[in-house]
């Protein structure tokens, strides 16, 4: 402690006087883990794109769990561990001391954390360290917290600069929850929007399920939780499978390593439902992009949603979506103009969608050409870079000087 102390000391003596545009921003990121999921993929798209002239950048995690630490060690980006299994404990409040020493030590300029275990690791250690700036970042309604959860996150993010969101859904949940208004900032996802070759992306989707003919394919990209309304897309395509006898499905993801029970869940409904021979359990892909230009319909199911990477994907590859009406996604879709949107855990109401695009061909075209205008004009990796920089540096300038 005393050393930490010394190490604190010393940082705020040399802290710069304002933030002059020409030294490297020395940023942190914390994470619970670095899973492939929407955060994490958001996360780390950032961390590829932020221009390495003006930001030196490194991770902190809780569990280092994921593909994407492979990714951070290849790149040589640092990233260190803080493994804790509950913030009540002795070793929860060692490990945030250890993290506000490396704040200090490292003269930390920015500290950016993610979600409820992000938050509530980081923000108060980041804040008694003397980092300049502190970001919380929370990107869905957190149905999954408890009201115990939920208030100690209010509380934490009371210490911390700026609450970064990805939807005004978000925002006004928030501000429903009594978070301070003028802290709230957001900015929406970002996704890649050059064109994919659907032509090629077909023939990858054909190979998967061995057809020597083009059916319709409708399917979900989606980590396989429980909030994800795959129950409902499994009955949904029950429906329609009545309809269109040709059409086949696909399921995209994998549960968390805490939850595989929940893959067989599925594959027993597909069953009880008579459509296991007509649904694809692909597992996670490092190619679903390129699947996704392939389907005839993507679907997003789900019962909660900040604003899903996978509909701005599926709309960057000129995909016809059908989308639950839930969190940011009518902030992207409009109904009948770009998408369609249906109650959520609604099954007839999601297939007789599905089954409204697969009926007219030119709908289906004009929704996929509608929505990939729409996500190149707003929802582009490079819109999202550009402004999480500019808040990054207008939160530096305006930081108080010692």
């Amino acid at each position: 402690m005393k050393m930490f102390a010394r190490a604190l000391s010393e940082w705020r003596n040399r802290r710069k006087p304002a933030f002059d545009g020409a030294t490297r921003v020395r940023l942190l990121k914390v994470v619970a883990t670095l899973m492939c999921g929407g955060t994490e993929t958001q996360f780390m798209s950032l961390g590829r794109s932020l221009d390495p002239r003006r930001f030196d950048l490194e991770f902190a995690c809780l569990r280092r769990q994921g593909g994407f630490a492979h990714e951070l060690d290849q790149r040589r980006i640092p990233l260190r561990e803080y493994p804790i299994a509950t913030f009540r404990s002795v070793k929860a409040l060692a490990h945030q001391t250890r993290f506000a020493r490396h704040v200090a030590q490292r003269r930390i300029d920015i500290v950016h954390a993610y979600s409820f275990y992000g938050n509530v690791f980081a923000i108060p250690p980041a804040r008694m360290a003397g980092a300049p700036v502190v970001i919380a970042s929370i990107r869905d309604l957190a149905p999954y917290l408890t009201p115990a959860q939920k208030h100690v996150q209010r509380l934490v993010c009371r210490y911390a600069d700026c609450v970064l969101v990805n939807a005004e859904a978000v925002r006004d949940w928030l501000i429903s929850e009594r978070y301070n208004p003028s802290k709230i900032v957001v900015i929406r996802n970002g996704v890649d929007v050059s064109p994919c070759s659907r032509e090629r992306a077909l023939a990858r989707l054909l190979g998967e399920f061995g057809l020597s003919q083009a059916p319709p394919v409708v399917g979900v990209v989606s980590r396989l939780t429980r909030l994800k309304g795959l129950e409902a897309f499994l009955e949904a395509a029950a429906i329609v499978a009545t309809r269109f006898p040709a059409a086949r499905f696909l399921v995209v993801g994998e549960t968390s390593p805490d939850d595989r029970a929940y893959r067989t869940e599925l594959t027993d409904l597909a069953k009880k439902l008579g459509v296991c021979d007509r649904v694809v359990f692909a597992g996670l892909r490092t190619d679903a992009r390129e699947l996704i230009a392939g389907l005839t319909v993507s679907v997003m199911p789900s019962l909660n949603e900040g604003l899903s990477n996978v509909l701005l994907e599926s709309m960057a590859a000129g995909v016809p979506v059908v989308a639950t009406r839930v969190g940011g996604t009518p902030e992207a879709i409009e109904d009948g103009v770009n998408g369609l949107l249906v109650p959520p855990a609604d099954a007839n109401a999601l297939a007789n969608a599905i089954c409204y695009v697969l009926a007219q061909p030119q709908l289906a075209e004009r929704l996929g050409h509608a929505a990939r205008q729409s996500a190149t004009a707003r929802f582009s990796t490079e819109q999202m870079v550009r402004a999480t920089e500019h808040l990054y540096e207008s939160l530096l300038e305006r930081r108080p000087t010692s």
